[in-house]
């Protein structure tokens, strides 16, 4: 049996992370047996790896190999392809078709994003990992085949199964053994490690210097959080490779081939957010709603000493922050134009004083219809009499009478 380093450097696989290890040593370990594996981990880590080191530790390795990606053949085709058809199943077939488990008889099938199969043919491979039967289509003739299974996928099963979209029973059959493969942010100390083996590859296929990185490049290029993982990295290190000149790059032209840039941030992994002392979305929306309700409050505030006490010196002193807020609209802006705010005129022959024609477009309909709906209850409240209905809502009864005559009541 090949030991760790050695079925590294035979597959190409860089890196010492623990988790990484883990999961080759459980590779190795399992391969003798025939027990289905599934291969679990996000896109791009290197999933097809561990299949091929299984393959080739077992004693079906002189056999068939076939990788198949479940997720690129087209649903209405996957049946067929998998387990073959008939002359005449369907229109197009003209000739009987063996399908891959029928040529991989004796071997290994790898069912790359086995979580994107339909759900038909998840009853049909059930059958297969139960007891090696499988129908053509188009036929009723039972066949068998000795085939070990492989599968891999990047969707959270548990999900998946919650939303009925994969079959329990498949998913306990495929999983006798899980293999998770860790993203590349959690791999830090591999990354520099597996840029610089891209950065040699492609300075042998394109026949050039080798690029390197400063210190700040090398530190800018561990924090990133890679969301295409390895896939990504070797992209990047190609793109460098080609465009630059300069064999050194720094941290400054580094940073134009990372998509936005985005550091380790706190993710959500699995259906549950990873710790951290930053706060999560729900977090956020709450704080802008109590920001929101504060600012309401304020403008509550300021209102009522307006009503009170006129658009007084005194005022404007107490609400400075306040008013230089609204004026630079940095509290009452979530993205609507057009607000208009007026200067409110101080009443020359009492405290009182009309309301201001303060407008947003899109809500002017509804406060409108606040204002006739109150002005409507004091005058019930007080039986019409609008001098004792104008004190109550705080306005002048010149205004009151105003109100009434625009708004037809």
């Amino acid at each position: 049996m090949e030991n760790l380093q050695a079925i590294k450097q035979r597959f190409g696989i860089i890196g010492n992370d623990l988790h990484l290890n883990r999961a080759i040593e459980k590779a190795i370990r399992v391969a003798p047996t025939d027990i289905s594996v599934l291969v679990t981990g996000e896109s791009g880590v290197g999933k097809e790896n561990i299949p091929k080191i299984i393959h080739s530790l077992s004693h079906r390795k002189h056999a068939k190999y076939i990788a198949v990606n479940c997720g690129a053949i087209p649903e209405g085709t996957i049946d067929s392809e998998l387990f073959g058809h008939e002359k005449g199943a369907f229109t197009g077939a003209t000739a009987t078709r063996k399908g891959y488990f029928e040529v991989a008889d004796g071997g290994t099938i790898f069912l790359d994003e086995v979580g994107e199969l339909p759900l038909t043919t998840q009853v049909r491979l059930l059958r297969v990992l139960e007891n090696g039967e499988f129908i053509k289509v188009g036929s009723s003739q039972v066949q068998k085949t000795n085939v070990r299974i492989v599968a891999a996928t990047n969707v959270h099963m548990h999900d998946a199964i919650a939303k009925e979209k994969f079959r329990e029973d498949l998913y306990y059959r495929l999983s006798t053994i899980e293999i998770n493969l860790p993203p590349l942010r959690e791999r830090n100390d591999d990354i520099h490690l597996l840029f610089r083996k891209f950065a040699a590859d492609f300075a042998q296929k394109y026949r050039m210097p080798t690029i390197r990185l400063d210190e700040n490049a090398v530190r800018m290029l561990s924090n990133y959080r890679f969301p295409g993982n390895i896939r990504q990295l070797r992209n990047i290190a190609e793109q460098i490779s080609v465009v630059e000149e300069d064999r050194l790059i720094t941290s400054e032209k580094l940073i134009q081939y990372l998509p936005n840039n985005k550091r380790n941030l706190p993710a959500v992994i699995g259906g549950k957010t990873s710790d951290s002392d930053f706060a999560n979305e729900r977090d956020i929306m709450y704080k802008i709603l109590f920001d929101m309700r504060n600012d309401i409050n304020d403008l509550k505030k300021l209102t009522l000493d307006l009503m009170q006490n006129g658009n007084s010196e005194q005022v404007q002193e107490a609400n400075h922050g306040l008013i230089e807020r609204i004026y630079q609209e940095e509290t009452i802006k979530p993205e609507v134009s057009n607000v208009e705010v007026v200067q409110i005129p101080q009443s020359s022959t009492n405290n009182n004083f009309d309301f201001a024609e303060t407008i947003e477009e899109d809500e002017s309909l509804s406060l409108q219809d606040k204002e006739i709906e109150m002005i409507k209850k004091s005058l019930e409240k007080n039986s019409g009499k609008r001098k004792l209905a104008a004190k109550e809502l705080g306005i002048s009864e010149r205004t009151l009478y105003r109100k009434i005559k625009q708004y037809d009541l």
